[in-house]
């Protein structure tokens, strides 16, 4: 019991650092954009985020994973962090959360 409340606390930490890498040409950040499809946290500290991006073209492609996996890396508890940049299911604006589409006025 203790061990998973130890992960379900590490992965809401993770869930915070998300929230604060941000796509540079939108300024909300890849959580709410929907962005993050996946989080996989073993006791053991070993994170594998799956995660696509808005276009295969993004310019933050090169940037972005790599900031992820610093950040989630950082975290304490974390033994390993790893990105998957994954292109299915296809980004569509849908992905983003309400609050995202009320930050870009999409409503």
């Amino acid at each position: 019991m203790e061990q998973e409340q130890k992960t379900a606390s590490l992965e809401e930490q993770i869930q915070d650092v998300l929230k604060t890498c941000y796509d540079p040409e939108i300024p909300v950040d890849i959580y709410e954009l929907g962005l993050i499809y996946k989080i996989d946290a073993s006791p053991d500290g070993d994170v594998v985020i799956e995660m696509t991006l808005t276009s295969p073209a993004c310019p933050a492609a090169g940037s972005l994973p790599p900031e992820v996996e610093r950040k989630v890396g950082e975290l304490p508890g974390v033994r390993s962090a790893k990105v998957n940049v994954v292109w299915e299911p296809v980004w569509t604006p849908e992905k983003m959360t309400e609050a995202a589409k009320l930050q870009l006025g999409m409503f």
